[in-house]
């Protein structure tokens, strides 16, 4: 499970997505290699983790589908948006991933990104797909809540 973070934390990206499509059974944090630009292009906000997953390739956790937008103001070679990115966990907490995913047939998604003293970090869920009845089911909460909030608020 993912610690408690100390020092302070800024909020980059989210992925509403993630939390309507899927249910979150536990979260981790992870770290990212990153280029020196696509950092300052994360910094500026340039980064989408909507339709990215992470997955184990030879023992180590990637993060394939992420887009992060080249850097204007580089002037040397840039990496590809779409590449793929390590991510970086402790041995024991790949290999339980690994396990869960094999065995219960689960997803690791990234759910947000965000800035822990000067370094770019991600928190992973371990997530099971949602069945269409169970998202009408939170639309429907969603609706009733959104109702009850209206009739109470002051005039």
């Amino acid at each position: 499970m993912s610690k408690k973070k100390s020092g302070t934390t800024a909020h980059i990206a989210n992925n509403k997505k993630a939390y309507f499509n899927y249910t979150i059974l536990s979260t981790y944090e992870a770290g990212i290699v990153l280029s020196g630009c696509e950092v300052k292009s994360i910094r500026n906000g340039h980064i989408s983790i909507k339709e990215s997953y992470a997955t184990v390739i030879h023992n180590e956790l990637w993060l394939v589908g992420c887009h992060i937008k080249p850097y204007e103001h580089a002037s040397h070679h840039q990496p590809d948006p779409l590449r793929d990115r390590k991510l970086l966990l402790h041995r024991h907490q790949i290999n339980q991933l690994m396990a869960k995913v094999a065995q219960k047939r689960l997803t690791v998604v990234p759910l947000r990104v965000y800035w822990v003293r000067q370094r770019v970090k991600l928190e992973l869920g371990l997530v099971q797909s949602k069945k269409l009845f169970d998202k009408r089911d939170d639309l429907k909460q969603k609706a009733v809540s959104r109702d009850l909030e209206r009739e109470h608020k002051p005039r």
